[in-house]
């Protein structure tokens, strides 16, 4: 892990993110605009995960995107909808344009715990089914055994089973517990390939926090002073309501500029987040999705 760090010459420094987030926190009440919380429902990967998900479930989430068109037309579509990678094809065929991405969780999602090989297959068929992005996991198995190597190597092998779809890799954070641990996986996701990193699956106990985002988005912006490449952040776990979402929109602000503020490179991975956002912009609470 300490090579890691050392090649990209970043070491998280725990009072400095701390008193940031406290800044944050203090100005919130004047970031949160309308135009933030609509930016905020642009960055969506909208999102269903559930064990009793079927298709006429996925299609239901579907068509409510569609409706949103008609219902509420001057409100920006998500960026995708996120679902286990059998339901990409119904995505695909089903959404109301091509600018709303097909997303699959892939990889064994949500443990990672598999032969590399069924993973790079689960990728390569997610993508033959439609998939425009894929979400994968980090092999937690591999990297907390410090065998970076093979932790990386997977990430790799995934890259090429995507082909030109976008990766997202999953740190699942929580897990990582450490802030040295948390950029250590942030830089070996961006060098074997990673698009974007994420923070979560939604599936442990401590999913998205502001400090781990802080951390990986550091790690970003040092990725791409070193390399040139601006690898995007995806927030994901637990991000219920406006508030959050604002929270995360301003790390990402602060640590990474505007370039970083569209859909891009950023996201929300989200299932309850979007009726929180249309409440607030309405000023009424808004059941819709």
């Amino acid at each position: 892990m300490d090579r890691i760090l050392e090649k990209y010459g970043y070491v998280p420094d725990r009072q400095q993110i701390e008193r940031s987030l406290e800044l944050i926190a203090g100005n919130l009440d004047q970031i949160v605009t309308k135009d933030v919380l609509r930016d905020c429902f642009s960055l969506m990967d909208l999102t269903t995960l559930r064990a009793d998900d079927t298709e006429a479930s996925v299609a239901k989430l579907v068509d409510k995107v569609t409706a949103l068109r008609e219902q509420y037309p001057s409100y920006p579509l998500p960026a995708s909808i996120c679902a286990y990678p059998n339901f990409a094809p119904l995505i695909a065929a089903r959404r109301c344009s091509p600018e709303l991405h097909v997303t699959a969780v892939a990889g064994c999602f949500p443990t990672s715990q598999s032969f590399p090989e069924v993973k790079a297959r689960e990728c390569e068929l997610a993508v033959a089914g439609g998939a425009d992005e894929v979400d994968i996991v980090l092999a937690l198995n591999a990297f907390l055994a410090e065998d970076y190597d093979r932790a990386g190597a997977e990430i790799a092998l995934m890259r090429k089973a995507v082909g030109g779809a976008v990766l997202k890799v999953i740190l699942e954070t929580g897990l990582l517990v450490s802030m040295e641990k948390i950029a250590a996986a942030s830089f070996l996701a961006m060098e074997n390939g990673a698009d974007f990193i994420k923070t979560s699956t939604g599936k442990v106990e401590v999913n998205a926090t502001p400090i781990a985002a802080f951390v990986m988005c550091e790690a970003i912006r040092r990725f791409y002073e070193v390399t040139g490449k601006k690898v995007g952040f995806k927030a994901a776990g637990g991000i219920s309501n406006d508030r959050d979402a604002v929270v995360y929109y301003a790390i990402v602000s602060s640590v990474l500029g505007k370039d970083w503020l569209g859909k891009d490179r950023f996201r929300f991975g989200v299932s309850r987040l979007g009726n929180s956002l249309m409440s607030a912009i309405e000023g009424e609470t808004v059941v819709f999705f």
